[in-house]
């Protein structure tokens, strides 16, 4: 099995059997997001405790980037505080080539070493109209940290 075909198989896992596909019962942060272009729409909920995300809810609808993307997001945050959030937010955007830096956030010698699943992504550079896609719930899930403040 090629890297490719793995990648495209644990982009698929997420889309079929999302990970934190729920609303939350009063979340202490929420925010929408919606891409008009191609229809993809994300709602991101947060509850945090001690300056720690302690449940997550990803729900929406769209493609099979935005969808995965949403679910490999709730997996890589929920247990972690803001400062890890931005972290992982930051390296997410690099590897999407959404921010320039001069780090390596993929480890080419240990596919998922970095960032685990959303490695998975990567591949979306290569079409630059679907790294909106890949993006909306990252944009999302920043918003809803922003209403928290």
């Amino acid at each position: 099995m090629s890297l490719n075909e793995l990648y495209r198989g644990v982009i698929l896992d997420h889309y079929r059997a999302p990970r934190h596909h729920e609303h939350l019962a009063a979340p202490d942060g929420s925010a929408e997001g919606k891409n008009p272009l191609c229809g993809d729409e994300v709602t991101v909920e947060v509850k945090v405790e001690d300056g720690a995300v302690t449940e997550i809810g990803a729900v929406g609808v769209g493609c099979s980037i935005s969808q995965a993307s949403a679910s490999m997001m709730t997996e890589a945050i929920v247990g972690k505080s803001r400062p890890e959030i931005d972290d992982i937010v930051h390296k997410f955007k690099v590897m999407m080539t959404i921010e320039d830096s001069d780090e390596d956030v993929v480890d080419p010698d240990r596919p998922g070493a970095a960032l685990g699943d959303l490695e998975a992504l990567q591949g979306v550079r290569k079409f630059p109209v679907r790294i909106k896609c890949a993006d909306l719930p990252w944009i999302t899930l920043e918003q809803a940290l922003e209403d928290l403040e």
